[in-house]
């Protein structure tokens, strides 16, 4: 599944599309920046209600195919501007984390 399918499938909200073409590997759901920094793998979609600007270097240090902020989490207009900046994939939903990551997780895996 590509970001560009997920953003269609599960109607998020975009902040900012970097590789719409990315393929996400797995779904990924953690909201401290130290362990997703040593743990997140590389093409997941990382689902968190951490909106600051240390997760999108996080998001780029792990090569994160996008991140998915839930519970409604808003971006500020510094972390819009970097998503763009680093041509990161930002998205948005108001559904909580688990639930994002299993939709994640059953349309990767059937």
């Amino acid at each position: 599944m590509t970001v560009n399918e997920l953003i269609k499938d599960c109607g998020l909200e975009v902040i900012h599309t970097g590789d719409a073409d990315a393929v996400i590997t797995e779904p990924y759901c953690c909201d401290l920046l130290s362990v997703a920094m040593g743990n997140a793998p590389a093409g997941c979609a990382w689902c968190t209600v951490m909106a600051n600007m240390n997760t999108l270097a996080v998001a780029s240090l792990a090569d994160c195919a996008c991140i998915i902020l839930c519970c409604s989490a808003n971006a500020d207009d510094n972390m819009k501007l970097k998503a763009v900046s680093q041509d990161l994939t930002l998205l948005r939903t108001d559904r909580p984390i688990f639930d994002m990551a299993l939709e994640v997780y059953n349309r990767i895996h059937g």
